[in-house]
């Protein structure tokens, strides 16, 4: 997502010039993906970190080349450091049929926490799931109970209940999918989105 905002950024800025450079990055997590820049006249793929292409009217790319990391600091530097920072996002487990968490889950509640304040967040989405043991109604309610269950975690431990927004996805939306009343402890959880 960040190399993508950073591209849409250049070629915005580019969009009023006669020459546009894109270069391609990593995401925080180390992956890069890849463009391809397409003019009349040819085109040019991206697929590796610092590689970059121009284009200048409707001319083709230009061959692409690796940029140091010194160039792009110093030319994107500006545009980088406003990016937001990419969601966090936090896997915590519940004991079958209840909306207590599981001992290993409890440590994580505190790395929620540092989360939210580090970044200072004000939008913290938690989204409760269970597995397919009982109705999809139960299940769902099962669902909302832990979401709220760690709501009630997190205000516990400071955080403002007007920035955590709760819901539900009951059975759907599994990390594990299985049949019908199958005990799958890993789609027990509430996922933590902090933004």
């Amino acid at each position: 997502m960040r190399t993508l905002i950073l591209l849409l950024l250049i070629a915005l800025a580019g969009c009023a010039a006669k020459n546009t450079t894109i270069v391609l990055i990593e995401d925080p997590d180390g992956s890069v993906g890849s463009v391809t820049v397409k003019t009349p006249a040819g085109e040019q793929t991206l697929s590796s970190a610092r590689q970059s292409t121009a284009v200048q009217a409707s001319e083709a790319p230009t061959p692409v080349r690796v940029v140091d990391q010194a160039e792009i600091d110093r030319t994107y530097g500006d545009a980088l450091k406003i990016l937001p920072l990419p969601v966090e996002t936090f896997i915590l487990y519940f004991e079958s049929g209840t909306s207590d968490l599981t001992t290993e889950s409890l440590p994580l509640t505190e790395k929620v926490l540092v989360s939210i304040t580090h970044r200072q967040s004000t939008d913290v989405r938690v989204y409760g799931h269970s597995d397919r043991v009982g109705t999809s109604e139960i299940n769902y309610r099962l669902s909302m109970e832990r979401a709220e269950a760690m709501r009630m975690i997190l205000e516990n431990l400071g955080v403002a209940k007007d920035i955590i927004q709760v819901s539900s996805h009951g059975e759907g939306n599994p990390l594990v999918p299985t049949e019908d009343e199958v005990s799958e402890p890993r789609n027990r959880r509430v996922e933590v989105l902090v933004r």
